[in-house]
């Protein structure tokens, strides 16, 4: 193999000329021999039996060309791009270049490869931030929060109400004839929680232990098929009313779902952590318009590849979401009447942000000369095992060093940013330019964080915290 030229063409791609030689075109063919003669049927010979020369003969000399070219072309393109040590993103467009013969061939492999990066102003940049108070009402709706998931449900007698759970017989009949799914017996149901067809929970508000009702209902047209539309009866029967008992917020309560002793410290412990919370978001928020700041200020010709890997990967993310949601992808894309290819489609722009921010981190890291040891690596480890309450050959087990080492750098080169910052006061906004931002804000796709996977861990591990905390 040889490379005849190597040249730049728009778009981050390079072109390849490559020469295959008449050895190496040789070799190809005779791998190429060895696994097409048993399908090749020569009278006179047994199946894979027959000497290529005699294949040859009947056939043409060229009757191993094709097989050997998709041999003989892997080893050739990937030597070159070694051979001139390209960043290679995305599969390459593949062309003969002249005529094949058993001298060899020649072709043109046009391939992109990782941009040239010119980093614009990263230092000195400036954006709103939020100011971080935690008000009495916002300490005193956590602690009614609280409550609300200590509360009990206790038997009363006395009719129905919204807010109240019934535990009640339920079956459903279309045209006199009971349905599938529209049966269930001792179900307790929330009245006012719309778990239901919508118009049941309502009609079940009035009823007390012991009622039986027929209750009328007309499915919405975007129900499930069988049902959409479709007037039904739902034969109800009550067997217990219950009503949410919430705890009285004073010491006792503070004993029972915390660590303090009284109301005070429980309040005092909600306020900082509310604080916490909201440094968090707000420090996020201000890293994210810092960043993509960065990104828009590169300068980079990205190749069309590079975008449609990270969409697709956002599209592989989607899809395991929607998996641990333990709804199948199919099905899921059915009832939504989605196509993927619109799903790709409206990734492209929140995939060029993120490959703009990458570009811009790692152009960043080069700048700085960001370094990591392995020294810095180990301790990112023990400090994860730590924080989780893990044992560090455990972490190590789900988390590769490279991972916790790209993630350091990622930190340090975002802290160059931010250290060097300046946070503005948000302007006060309206109510008008608030609903503005708000119906704005539900076109966009959501942003991906300069935050990669290895932060996962650490997401869990802040979100059980919260949950202690409260």
């Amino acid at each position: 193999m040889s490379v005849k030229s190597c040249e730049k063409v728009e778009k981050s791609q390079v072109a390849l000329t490559i020469e295959v030689s008449a050895a190496e075109f040789e070799a190809a063919i005779e791998k190429a021999y060895q696994k097409m003669r048993k399908k090749i049927n020569v009278p006179g010979f047994r199946p894979g039996k027959a000497p290529r020369k005699i294949i040859e003969g009947m056939y043409g000399a060229e009757v191993f060309f094709e097989e050997a070219i998709n041999n003989a072309f892997p080893e050739a393109y990937e030597s070159a791009v070694k051979e001139k040590e390209l960043r290679v993103v995305g599969y390459p467009e593949v062309e003969m270049v002249g005529e094949c013969t058993k001298d060899g061939f020649t072709f043109k492999a046009t391939v992109p490869v990782y941009p040239e990066v010119t980093l614009g102003q990263y230092k000195g940049l400036s954006a709103p931030k939020d100011e971080v108070k935690v008000s009495a009402a916002d300490v005193d709706a956590r602690l009614n929060e609280l409550a609300e998931r200590n509360a009990r449900l206790v038997s009363v007698d006395r009719e129905a109400k919204e807010g109240d759970t019934a535990v009640i017989d339920f079956e459903g009949f279309l045209n006199g004839k009971p349905f599938e799914g529209g049966k269930g017996e001792n179900h307790s149901l929330e009245l006012g929680s719309h778990s239901f067809v919508p118009g049941f929970e309502e009609q079940v508000v009035g009823m007390k232990a012991g009622d039986e009702k027929d209750i009328d209902i007309t499915f919405p047209e975007d129900y499930h098929a069988d049902l959409a539309g479709k007037a039904v009866v739902f034969k109800v029967k009550v067997h217990e009313v219950k009503e949410k008992e919430v705890p009285a917020l004073d010491d006792e309560f503070a004993k029972d779902v915390s660590e303090f002793d009284t109301l005070k410290d429980l309040k005092a412990d909600l306020k900082k952590k509310i604080a916490e919370e909201r440094q968090k978001t707000a420090d996020r928020a201000f890293e994210d318009a810092l960043m993509e700041q960065v990104g828009a200020n590169i300068t980079a010709d990205i190749p069309d590849a590079m975008i449609e890997n990270q969409a697709r990967q956002f599209l592989d993310n989607f899809k395991m979401q929607i998996a641990q949601q333990g709804i199948p992808y199919d099905q899921y894309m059915k009832m939504t009447g989605m196509e993927e290819s619109k799903l790709l489609e409206d990734a492209k722009e929140p995939a060029t942000r993120q490959v703009r921010l990458d570009l811009a981190l790692a152009a960043i890291i080069e700048a700085e000369k960001i370094e990591v040891t392995d020294e810095d690596v180990e301790a990112e480890m023990k400090k994860m095992a730590e924080q989780y309450n893990m044992e560090l050959e455990t972490v190590k087990k789900y988390l590769q060093a490279d991972q916790v080492k790209d993630q350091l750098l990622t930190q340090k080169a975002i802290a160059v940013v931010v250290d060097s910052a300046t946070a503005l006061k948000p302007e006060k906004k309206t109510a008008k330019k608030k609903t503005e931002d708000a119906a704005e804000g539900e076109e966009k796709p959501a942003k991906k964080t300069t935050r990669k996977t290895t932060k996962k861990a650490e997401q869990e591990g802040e979100k059980e915290t919260e949950k202690e905390a409260e």
